[in-house]
């Protein structure tokens, strides 16, 4: 069943977004708001529709508009830039022009923005393949700039770019002491966004749920 939130996607992320520039400190930990706790995870987890991924017929990035303006000159990468920097100052353009940022992915600390991307959680094939091929090129782009939820975070290139499209059951960070919180936040957006998983997919889902503390 596709929830209706997702058909109001596109407009909350304006006005949520709006509200993260606002409220959200320049010196917060790089995490993504909405992370549930290790219960609310496993009932999430027990949730999700689980079937075999469709094919990638049809699939282009170019279907999922990013990254789009949030307020002023940011877009949606400057944004989560400050969000999960320490000390960032931004420059006219919204760009940083200092800060340092942490990769929770491999624990690799940079002050340069430009060897850090900006990962979709739940990567923009995967969605795809997950349900996303039917949605509307407006539940996509909200999809694709979600600030509202766990689904974009401030990572090393080197480890988003290893990451690529791959779903838990054959990729998870290097830095193990991430796990259980990576499974949390894989689990939520696929949850929020009524995206299906593979049985591979959950089970190692499952097995990250149970290092949690």
């Amino acid at each position: 069943m596709t929830r209706t939130r997702n058909a109001l996607g596109a407009v909350r992320v304006g006005l949520a977004t709006l509200l993260l520039v606002l409220c959200f400190p320049a010196d917060a930990d790089a995490a993504p708001p909405g992370i549930p706790d290790t219960a609310t995870a496993r009932t999430y987890l027990s949730e999700l529709t689980v079937q075999t991924e469709g094919s990638m017929t049809g699939y282009s990035r170019d279907k999922f508009p990013h990254w789009i303006t949030i307020e002023g000159a940011c877009d949606t990468r400057e944004t989560v830039l400050k969000r999960d920097g320490t000390n960032v100052s931004t420059g006219s353009d919204c760009y940083p022009t200092s800060g340092s940022w942490y990769s929770e992915y491999d624990g690799v600390t940079t002050s340069d923005p430009s060897s850090f991307d900006i990962d979709h959680i739940v990567p923009l094939a995967e969605a795809w393949r997950s349900g996303a091929s039917s949605w509307t090129t407006a539940q996509r782009q909200a999809f694709a700039n979600d600030l509202d939820h766990s689904q974009l975070i401030a990572v090393s290139a080197s480890s988003n770019r290893s990451k690529s499209d791959q779903d838990p059951s054959t990729w998870v960070p290097t830095r193990t002491a991430y796990g259980c919180t990576y499974a949390k936040i894989w689990i939520a957006s696929k949850h929020q966004w009524d995206l299906a998983a593979q049985q591979a997919e959950v089970d190692e889902l499952t097995t990250l749920l149970n290092t949690c503390a």
